[in-house]
């Protein structure tokens, strides 16, 4: 622990020795707004390919900036996407490798003992010795506002956003409790803001003789307080109230992540443009939904509104041409809880199903879209396909500002990328993952090398060129011992021990507590 506090104070006086030079430099710093989806597949976006559901303000987005056609999340599911994301390090090296709910304390998944105590809210928490995105923007002069879902700390801990680097944060402190809409309460900063909504836990499925025909058995499933529109006002007044300095703000939407809630008139719309449609009654967990189709794309058109608002108020306080926007998502689509998303080909062009989307590091789990707009800085309508990962947003906001990123960043800057120059590639891209079996990635060049089934005991690895098989169906191992050999050593160099017991797994030589 010492030693970190004085790498990151080591950090801090280079970092305060870059600002004084940007001091000097009569350009103005630009803002940053990273705009974090949930659960949201490659396709679900018109501009990469979407068919269905309807997004115009983020393919306004792309139309105005870049489209990246080979960006990773850092993890297949929520809470290490978002640990990679802000800390720069890929899965082999972050501290937090997968959602970890942190049982220990007592009945975490109890939704009323959660509300009676808030200390078994949230997740394991990601140590304040960390250096994150936000603390470095921080140091540097910028105003710093998280709103949306965290899952990086439970209440009361070292990880809740104001510790980490956030001046103000609003919205689901834990993952557990954003899997209602209708929440009990929110966070405002480290103070839980009571909502108008009735206590109704998450996962309830339809009721026993409810009729799933008659709209009245669905009544405690759409209730008063929408958290994702009172977040998103919380982004607006935070843009508005910092239109006069540089200011971060990291939009983790927790849409369109289940269960399926979404306001009435884009529900309404989507029921016009469907049909009837099959209720979902909650069997297979969340809740229930009589017209689930049309829900799942109310929810991504709602998103897709609410980034029309945020570039609105953007250009009506006049920083819209100085602020950098990125948009992506945190990993692969789900395949539960009533999102059809075979239906709206979610990861085309890659798998979707189970086992192939959101919790495995196949591409439909770990490809996901990434749009950058920068006026005047980005080239509209241009699009990259440089393979990066969340782990290079670290390093390149760095760069942007003239900023050294901390040593043990796993990233590269794509600042080249986005201003239409040459681009230093990475050697290859890596994941872990502990859960459903074990999981390990490679993406070198056009390779991609999968191992499951690690806590069985499984070391082999499965090889696919992506070029002639993005849907990796055909494994060529056999016929490339020498790329194999290379993956070999990858896997076993790219990684160090989890800190944590949860995420070790024993056939990599992780040795038990």
């Amino acid at each position: 622990m010492i030693r970190k506090q004085i790498l990151w104070l080591s950090f801090i006086l280079v970092l305060m020795a870059g600002c004084s030079r940007n001091d000097t430099n009569t350009e103005k710093k630009p803002n940053f707004i990273y705009i974090l989806a949930d659960d949201l597949g490659y396709g679900e976006l018109g501009v990469y390919g979407q068919k269905i559901i309807e997004t115009p303000h983020i393919d306004a987005l792309a139309a105005e900036g870049m489209r990246f056609t080979q960006h990773y999340s850092g993890a297949p599911v929520c809470a290490p996407a978002r640990c990679v994301l802000l800390t720069g390090q890929h899965t082999g090296h972050a501290h937090i490798r997968g959602n970890d709910e942190w049982s220990s304390r007592g009945d975490v998944w109890n939704y009323q003992a959660m509300f009676d105590n808030p200390l078994l809210e949230g997740q394991r928490p990601l140590p304040d010795s960390i250096v994150t995105l936000a603390e470095i923007l921080q140091s540097a002069g910028y105003r710093t506002g998280a709103v949306g879902k965290w899952g990086l700390g439970a209440p009361s801990t070292e990880g809740v956003p104001n510790k980490q680097g956030f001046d103000f944060f609003y919205g689901y402190n834990c993952q557990r409790q954003a899997h209602t809409y209708y929440p009990l309460h929110l966070w405002k900063n480290e103070e839980r803001v009571l909502l108008n909504n009735k206590s109704v836990a998450p996962h309830n499925a339809l009721a026993e003789g409810a009729s799933p025909d008659d709209p009245e058995s669905y009544a405690d499933f759409a209730l008063t307080d929408y958290a994702p529109a009172l977040m998103h006002n919380e982004a607006l007044k935070f843009i508005a109230q910092n239109k006069d300095r540089p200011f971060f703000l990291y939009y983790a939407s927790p849409i369109p992540h289940v269960p399926l809630q979404a306001p009435k008139y884009w529900v309404d719309h989507y029921k016009k443009k469907f049909g009837e449609e099959k209720p979902y009654t909650g069997e297979s967990g969340y809740f229930p939904n009589q017209t689930p189709r049309a829900t799942y794309a109310a929810m991504i058109s709602y998103l897709d509104e609410q980034v029309g608002d945020l570039v609105k108020k953007l250009k009506e306080t006049g920083v819209y041409e100085n602020t950098l926007i990125i948009f992506s998502s945190d990993n692969g689509p789900t395949h539960t809880g009533g999102a059809d998303t075979p239906f709206f080909q979610s990861a085309k062009p890659f798998k979707t199903q189970f086992g192939w989307g959101k919790g495995f590091t196949h591409e439909g789990g770990i490809r996901v879209p990434m749009i950058a707009t920068w006026k005047h800085k980005i080239e509209p309508g241009s699009q990259s396909d440089h393979i990066s990962a969340f782990y290079d947003v670290l390093p390149t906001f760095c760069e942007i500002l003239n900023l050294p990123p901390p040593e043990n960043t796993d990233g590269i800057s794509f600042l080249p990328t986005l201003l239409g120059k040459p681009q230093t590639a990475h050697d290859y891209l890596y994941w872990e993952f502990s859960a459903h079996g074990g999981q390990q990635a490679v993406r070198m060049g056009k390779w991609k090398a999968i191992r499951k089934s690690i806590r069985k005991g499984n070391t082999d690895i499965a090889l696919y060129d992506l070029e002639a098989d993005e849907q990796e169906q055909n494994n060529v191992a056999p016929g490339h011992p020498e790329v194999i050999s290379k993956m070999e050593v990858i896997m076993k160099e790219a990684r160090t021990t989890p800190p944590i017991k949860r995420f070790k797994m024993a056939p990599l030589g992780d040795e038990k507590d």
